[in-house]
C-alpha cells in the first residue's frame, strides 16, 4: 500500500526528488513546462526566482484540473542558473556547447543560484539560494573526456556536482545540495512556512 504524497514536486529532475526522499517526504511528481527564456536584462537571481514561481503557478493550474488534485498540499517548484562572468549558462544543446561552457568555466570562481518556490492555494512562498563554485584549470583532453561520458548534456552549465563533474570543483562556498538543483537548510525552512516538520515526516516513516 503506497503511502500518501505530503507535498507535489513541480520538477522532472531525479536529484531534487532524491533530495527531498532523504528527508523522509512522500512526494508525488508533477511537471509543467514552461517558456524558460530570460527577458531582457533581467539578472540572474530575478530570472531563477521567476522561473520557480513560473513552473509552481502552471503546475497548480494544471493539477486542479485532476480529479485526484489534493488542494491542501503545498507544490514545490525549484530553478537552478549557473551563472559565468555574468552570464546565464542553461544546458547544452549539442557537445560543442558543452566545450565552449566548460572552457569557460575552467579556472574560474562561477555562481550557481537556485530559487525554490514553495505555494499553497492562498499563500506563496519563495527564495534564491547562491553559491560560489570554482572549477580547477581544465584541459581539451578533459573537456572531451567529460563529454563523452554523456554527463554533462542535460546539466546546467555542463556538469553535476553530484557525478564525475565533481571531480573538477575545487572549492565550494554555499550549499552543496544547492549546487545538485535543491538547498535543503533553505527548503527545509520553506517546508516549515506551509506546515510540514521534517522531524516529524522522519518520525512517522520509522514506525
Amino acid at each position: 500500500m503506497s503511502k500518501q504524497p505530503q507535498l507535489y514536486l513541480a520538477s522532472q529532475s531525479p536529484r531534487r526528488l532524491q533530495l527531498l526522499q532523504q528527508l523522509g517526504l512522500e512526494v508525488e511528481i508533477f511537471n509543467a513546462d514552461i517558456d524558460e527564456t530570460p527577458n531582457a536584462d533581467e539578472l540572474p537571481a530575478d530570472y531563477v526566482r521567476r522561473m520557480a514561481q513560473e513552473k509552481n503557478h502552471a503546475a497548480r493550474q494544471q493539477l486542479e484540473k485532476r480529479a485526484n488534485f489534493v488542494p491542501h498540499l503545498p507544490i514545490l517548484s525549484a530553478d537552478t542558473s549557473v551563472v559565468c562572468d555574468g552570464e546565464i549558462l542553461g544546458k547544452p544543446q549539442d557537445e560543442a556547447q558543452a566545450v565552449q561552457m566548460l572552457s569557460l568555466l575552467s579556472g574560474k570562481t562561477h555562481q550557481v543560484l537556485t530559487a525554490v518556490c514553495v505555494s499553497l492555494p492562498n499563500q506563496i512562498h519563495s527564495l534564491v539560494q547562491t553559491s560560489q563554485v570554482t572549477f580547477s584549470p581544465l584541459t581539451k583532453q578533459d573537456i572531451l573526456a567529460y563529454i563523452a561520458t554523456g554527463e554533462p548534456m542535460d546539466k546546467a552549465g555542463a556538469y553535476g556536482i553530484q557525478g564525475l563533474g565533481g571531480l573538477f570543483i575545487s572549492r565550494i562556498d554555499g550549499s552543496f545540495s544547492g549546487v545538485m538543483g535543491l538547498p535543503v537548510f533553505e527548503t527545509a525552512q520553506l517546508l516549515r512556512q506551509v506546515g510540514i516538520s521534517l522531524f516529524a515526516s522522519s518520525e512517522k516513516c520509522d514506525e
